[in-house]
């Protein structure tokens, strides 16, 4: 679940909002008046973000940061493949 916030509100319950995204993996959006909203969230989510990005697609890297941030819910889990002749027929030559 993400959770949005005008900047008041946050300073208001800063504590409460940090424990949101340290110990339930939120993320949190603060708007502010006049400037551009911020997004606060965890160090383990930022790191498997930023390895994501940084590792070819084809890693195994890749897809262990893929796989956790799908399990985080920051991505879509995989569409599942219905394994039929149709679906193996697509490999022949």
């Amino acid at each position: 679940m993400t959770l949005a916030l005008t900047q008041s509100d946050f300073r208001t319950h800063l504590k409460k909002y940090l424990d949101e995204v340290n110990e339930n993996d939120e993320t949190v959006y603060v708007t502010r008046s006049n400037h551009r909203a911020v997004a606060i969230v965890s160090q383990e989510k930022l790191d498997w973000l930023e390895r994501l990005a940084r590792a070819k697609d084809d890693s195994l890297e890749y897809a262990i940061a893929r796989d956790q941030l799908i399990q985080r819910g920051v991505l879509p889990d995989d569409k599942i493949v219905e394994s039929d002749d149709d679906y193996w027929g697509q490999f022949e030559k």
